[in-house]
C-alpha cells in the first residue's frame, strides 16, 4: 500500500506524489481514494486504494532507472503498422501497462510519424497523453526538467529523421 508522499505512476495518467487519503461517497458508496498531485500541471488524480494493484499503480522508477529510459528512448528502433486501427490498438494496450519502456515505444513512435506523415486527431491527443505521462515520471525522480526531458526527446526524433 502507498502512503503520504509517495512517488507514484498511475497508468494512463503519468507520475505524482501522493498527496492526501480521503473517504468519499460516489453514487451512494463510499470508498477509500489517494490524492495524487501531478508535477507538471498541478491536476489532481483520486485513485480508489481498494484497485491500485489491480489498476498497475506502481513506485516510480528511480534516477538511475530515469536516465537508463532516457537512453533507451535514444536507442529506441521504431517498427509501426501502417494500419491505424491496429497501431491504435497495439499503442493503447501499451499505454495501459504502465511499463515505461512500452511508453517510450509509443512516444518515440508516434512523434515520429507526426514528423513523417502526421497524425490524425486521436493519434495527435494519444502522443500527448503519453508524452505528459512519459515526462512527469522522468521529472518527478529529479533527474531533469521538464524543459530538458522535452528537448532530448526533440532532439532525438529530429536526429532520427
Amino acid at each position: 500500500m502507498f502512503k503520504i508522499g509517495d512517488k507514484v505512476f498511475y497508468p494512463m495518467y503519468g507520475a505524482g506524489t501522493i498527496c492526501g487519503i480521503e473517504e468519499k461517497k460516489i453514487l451512494g458508496e463510499k470508498r477509500t481514494y489517494f490524492s495524487m498531485k501531478m508535477p507538471l500541471d498541478e491536476a489532481v488524480a483520486m485513485i480508489p486504494t481498494d484497485t491500485c494493484e489491480t489498476i498497475g499503480v506502481r513506485h516510480i522508477i528511480s534516477e538511475a532507472e530515469a536516465a537508463k529510459a532516457l537512453a533507451a528512448f535514444k536507442a529506441e528502433k521504431v517498427c509501426e503498422d501502417d494500419n491505424w486501427n491496429k497501431r491504435h490498438r497495439e499503442n493503447m494496450e501499451k499505454l495501459r501497462t504502465g511499463d515505461i519502456y512500452q511508453l517510450i515505444g509509443v512516444v518515440k513512435g508516434l512523434m515520429l510519424r507526426d514528423k513523417r506523415k502526421g497524425l490524425s486527431t486521436s493519434e495527435r491527443k494519444m502522443l500527448g497523453v503519453a508524452k505528459q505521462m512519459f515526462i512527469s515520471e522522468i521529472v518527478l525522480t529529479g533527474s531533469a526538467s521538464r524543459n530538458d526531458v522535452e528537448s532530448i526527446l526533440d532532439d532525438t526524433i529530429a536526429q532520427t529523421l
